[in-house]
């Protein structure tokens, strides 16, 4: 699986893949890593409004 695969997974962007094995710990991590994920975007965007607005 691709890195681009995972962020459309974490996103909800793409269906997750039923082979995989489920645990509760690896679903906190991919929580964070959702969460994670949509900070850095947030962040990006704030970067290029504020270089856009001076």
């Amino acid at each position: 699986m691709g890195i681009w695969d995972q962020i459309a997974q974490y996103l909800f962007l793409k269906k997750k893949d039923p082979n995989t094995p489920k645990s509760k710990w690896v679903g906190y991590m991919h929580g964070i890593n959702r969460l994670s994920i949509l900070l850095f975007l947030i962040a990006i965007i704030f970067i290029i409004i504020r270089l856009l607005t001076r």
